[in-house]
C-alpha cells in the first residue's frame, strides 16, 4: 500500500480515481472539473487524485496545443490541490522539470514513451515522491521490471505502474488484461489509464479515440483487480485542446465509477 496524502492505494483496499481534464487549459475548466469530480468521488466514497498535465511534450503534429505556460498551469495545479484538498499527479518529460514540479505535485508520472529513460527515472526516484510509471506502448508487460528497478535503485519504493494500450500494427492500440496480472506481480499499484487506452494515435496529423471503448475496458480492468482507474474526464471533450476524441463527458463519469465500484467490491471481497 502506498500513502498519497490522504489516500491509500494497494493492499487490497478500494480502488481509487485518478482523473482530471488532459491538459491544463486554463482555471476556469481546472477548478469546475475538479470541483465536479471531487463531489461525485465524495458522494460515491471513492478516494481520489487529481490528475491534469501542465503541458503535453508529446504532440503529434507541431501545431497542436502544448499548454498555456508552465509556471501558471502549475499554479493552477496548486489552488486546486489548496481549494480541494486534493493529492496531484502531473507528467515530467526532463530531468529539468522533476524538482520545479515535485514541489507542487504528489505524484511524478513518467509518459509511456519516455518509461525508459533512465536519467528521468532516476531523477522522479529521488525526490521520494510517488512515481507512477505508464507502461510504454511499445514494451512487454514483463518488461516494466526494469524501469521499477531503476527508480528502485534510489531508494524509492513509491512506485505505481499504468497499463495504457499496446501498439498494435499502426495507429491503433489494444489492451491485454494479462499486462495488469503480471505488473502486479512487480509487488506495485496498478492501475487502468481506460482513455488513453483507446486513442488511434497519429490518425491524420493527430491522435484520434474510439470512446466508446472507455466504459467497457473500465469495468473489465476492475473485474482484474486494479488498484486504480485512471480516466481523462473534461466538461466538453469535443471542445478540449487536447485529446478531444478520448476523454469522457463528465456527465457520464458517476454512471461509470457507480459500476465499476460494484465490480471491484465483489473482486476485493475475494482477494481478502
Amino acid at each position: 500500500m502506498i500513502e498519497i496524502g490522504k489516500v491509500n492505494i494497494g493492499g487490497g483496499l478500494p480502488f481509487v480515481l485518478i482523473a482530471g481534464p488532459c491538459v491544463v487549459e486554463n482555471e476556469a475548466i481546472t477548478l469546475i472539473t475538479a470541483e465536479q469530480i471531487k463531489y461525485i468521488t465524495s458522494k460515491l466514497g471513492i478516494s481520489l487524485i487529481f490528475k491534469s498535465s501542465y503541458k503535453k511534450a508529446n504532440r503529434t503534429s507541431i501545431n497542436s496545443f502544448k499548454g498555456i505556460g508552465d509556471s501558471e498551469a502549475i499554479t493552477i495545479l496548486g489552488k486546486v490541490k489548496e481549494k480541494f484538498d486534493l493529492p496531484l499527479l502531473t507528467d515530467v518529460h526532463s530531468i529539468e522539470e522533476v524538482s520545479k514540479v515535485a514541489a507542487t505535485v504528489d505524484v511524478l508520472q513518467i509518459p509511456a514513451f519516455l518509461c525508459r529513460q533512465t536519467e528521468l527515472l532516476l531523477a522522479a526516484g529521488e525526490t521520494g515522491k510517488v512515481v507512477n510509471i505508464k507502461k510504454g506502448q511499445f514494451l512487454a508487460p514483463e518488461d516494466m521490471k526494469h524501469a521499477v528497478g531503476k527508480v528502485e535503485s534510489t531508494g524509492n519504493r513509491k512506485i505505481m505502474l499504468t497499463e495504457r494500450g499496446t501498439s498494435f500494427g499502426y495507429n491503433n492500440l489494444v489492451v491485454d488484461m494479462r499486462s495488469l496480472v503480471i505488473m502486479k506481480k512487480f509487488g506495485y499499484p496498478v492501475i487502468m489509464d481506460a482513455t488513453h487506452s483507446v486513442q488511434l494515435p497519429s490518425s491524420g496529423g493527430k491522435t484520434g479515440g474510439q470512446p466508446g471503448f472507455i466504459k467497457p475496458l473500465s469495468k473489465a480492468a476492475a473485474a482484474v483487480g486494479i488498484d486504480a482507474l485512471f480516466l481523462e474526464v473534461h466538461p466538453n471533450p469535443s471542445k478540449a485542446l487536447s485529446d478531444s476524441e478520448s476523454q469522457l463527458p463528465i456527465n457520464e463519469l458517476e454512471q461509470l465509477l457507480k459500476e465499476v465500484q460494484e465490480i471491484d467490491s465483489i473482486v476485493k471481497q475475494h482477494i481478502n
